[in-house]
């Protein structure tokens, strides 16, 4: 199509702010986008629309319209609507490098412009591909005849014999036939794309995986709050399709550029919807934060409950996840690691709300059954200056009824003499009182389906790693749920605490839980290597010494000693020694190190030390 016809349609709401001259250039493609270089994004001959985000003072006009003119894009449309018109340094510019201008009306949407502009150059291809083309806008419409994504690439498989897929960044399957593609490739291809555009590689990207061929196609939406390419790498879709683009001719290129521009206006339509759950979370925590009375938190609580969880009848408990993304050499200082922060967390929210819908934390029964859409409406993530933080919501517990028999004995309570042992207490107990013990010590549905920190990473480390590539950190912290307002400043500083014990550990992706918080581990990865080594060597290199001239197994009994909580007789059943032997070997480990296995604090020197090896 060309830039004049623009003028002609009225719903799109253009004004020609300069370019008359140009008006016969042909549009092939339409991109939106704020990044002040997205050159890498494009291949000429598109319309670029810009929200203007990024322009800020008077200048910098000039080397946007630069970069555009270079990659010979066809036109520049800019949105009134963040600045409430357009800046004269853009006309300026635009009118210096012959770049056509149009100003777009704050009421008409980008998506609006972007459909009418595909389905007019779709409209113009030859033969086959146009009908294709023209029959995927049709069913990306909203309304009865529309069917998402997942129609569209039935059609490229019915109408072209394309297999093709839709990906998060994490390898995550977003739309395409289940099943064909199996979770590990959908990884490997998500990273082999992370790492393309890391490298600054233009798509199409062509990769091996196993015998199989792929080509890779960006789904890009640059509107995440995110400033460079690497940034929106991690937040952007891809469509991988299983055949060699190489081979393509230049028609069959375009409409596979079109179907991805198609998908990228669902991609935002969904990315819509989270924006209640989002501003739920900001309200929850900015109660929080300003330490507001349990009631009027509860009442927000509530209210999100009702959002993530409808038709829930009890309360829900309530867990919080809190992420950050660090990189090297970032504008805003800060950080765990010494390196810059990703502004306003934009892409640590957008990895979070992804991760916590990906396989690896995906959930069972109910929401499995309804699919991936329904995970989104089980979360609502928040942005905190440079952490995103979700509050995940899980369905409280059943009420579980108390044992008909209270006072079985306590077999861990018993003496060392042995008078009260194990088989006593057993035969003690009722076959009805132990079922009902055994029941309530069972988990409950609900804790299978509360967030795992390592479990939440297992299947997304490795595609993250790649587009974290060596300048990038992704940290998470986990905390324990909670089950009302009174627990969840705990909670959130539990997660934040959690978070800061995963960014003192190696890796590019790493996450810590609550339940690490709860002893000597929490002090641990703060230790520097040299004290460590220092500290062991000083406390345990008398026993190893020992141990190597006379095999006397110093260092196990220790541990086991330990392990036994000090018992004499537990410790020597485990060894399967007689007590008299344990006292003799302990009284050495004493003699060789000069401490006391009696005194606490003593044998927290030991337990660290044994734990620092």
């Amino acid at each position: 199509m060309r830039l004049r016809a623009l003028l002609e349609t009225d719903a799109l709401g253009l004004r020609l702010l300069g370019g008359a001259d140009e008006l016969d250039r042909t549009v092939r493609g339409v991109m939106t986008t704020d990044l002040r270089d997205p050159s890498r994004y494009l291949a000429g001959g598109e319309l670029v629309l810009t929200g203007l985000a990024w322009w800020r003072r008077a200048g910098e006009s000039e080397p946007f319209v630069r970069i555009l003119a270079g990659a010979g894009v066809a036109g520049l449309a800019a949105g009134e609507a963040e600045l409430a018109g357009v800046p004269d340094d853009l006309i300026e510019a635009c009118a210096h490098h012959r770049l056509p201008l149009f100003a777009v009306h704050e009421s008409v949407a980008f998506a609006t412009i972007t459909e009418h502009v595909v389905r007019q150059v779709s409209g113009e291809r030859a033969g086959d591909l146009a009908a294709v083309v023209e029959r995927h806008r049709r069913l990306m419409t909203s309304g009865p005849a529309g069917g998402g994504p997942e129609v569209v690439l039935d059609l490229l498989g019915s109408d072209l014999d394309l297999r093709a897929w839709v990906l998060s960044p994490t390898g995550r399957r977003i739309a395409g036939a289940a099943g064909a593609l199996e979770p590990a490739r959908a990884a490997t291809l998500a990273g082999e794309q992370l790492a393309a555009v890391r490298a600054g590689r233009r798509g199409p990207h062509r990769t091996t995986a196993g015998s199989t061929v792929y080509s890779l196609f960006p789904v890009a939406v640059p509107d995440q709050g995110v400033r460079d390419a690497r940034q929106s790498a991690l937040c952007d879709w891809l469509l991988a399709v299983e055949a060699d683009a190489a081979d393509w001719p230049a028609e069959r290129l375009d409409l596979l550029q079109g179907v991805a521009q198609l998908i990228a206006v669902e991609r935002e339509r969904r990315d819509a919807t989270r924006t209640v759950r989002r501003r739920l979370a900001e309200e929850v925590l900015e109660l929080v934060s300003a330490g507001a009375a349990p009631a009027e938190i509860d009442a927000r609580l509530r209210v999100a409950a009702q959002v993530l969880l409808p038709g829930a009848a009890p309360v829900p408990l309530w867990q919080l996840v809190v992420a950050r993304v660090d990189w090297t050499g970032a504008e805003s200082g800060g950080g765990d690691t010494g390196v810059g922060a990703v502004a306003d967390g934009a892409v640590a929210r957008s990895l979070l709300e992804e991760i916590l819908v990906s396989p690896a934390g995906a959930d069972t029964g109910a929401d499995a059954a309804a699919g991936a859409g329904a995970e989104y409406d089980r979360i609502a993530v928040a942005r905190d200056g440079d952490e995103a933080i979700a509050l995940v919501p899980l369905p409280a517990p059943a009420p579980t009824r108390a044992p008909e028999d209270s006072a079985a004995p306590d077999v861990d309570g018993a003496s060392e003499d042995g008078a009260t042992t194990a088989a006593t207490a057993a035969t003690a107990a009722t076959a009805a009182t132990a079922a009902t013990a055994q029941e309530l010590r069972a988990p409950a549905p609900e804790a299978a389906r509360a967030v795992d920190a390592e479990a939440l990473l297992a299947a997304v480390r490795a595609p993250l790693t790649r587009g974290l590539a060596d300048d990038g950190r992704l940290t998470l912290g986990v905390s324990a749920a909670v089950h009302s307002a009174d627990g969840l400043r705990g909670a959130l500083e539990e997660a934040r605490h959690a978070r800061r014990v995963a960014a003192a550990r190696p890796g590019r992706v790493s996450a810590a839980g609550h339940h690490e918080l709860a002893s000597h581990v929490l002090l641990l990865p703060f230790v520097p290597d040299d004290v460590r080594r220092a500290f062991t060597a000083r406390l345990l290199d008398p026993l190893r010494a020992y141990d190597r001239r006379h095999r006397a197994e110093l260092i196990p009994t220790l541990e086991a000693f330990l392990d036994c909580d000090g018992s004499w007789t537990r410790c020597a059943a485990r060894l399967h020694l007689h007590v008299n032997t344990l006292r003799y070997r302990v009284g050495r480990i004493e003699q060789l190190t000069g401490r006391d296995l009696s005194r606490l604090e003593d044998k927290l020197d030991f337990f660290l030390a044994l734990r620092m090896i």
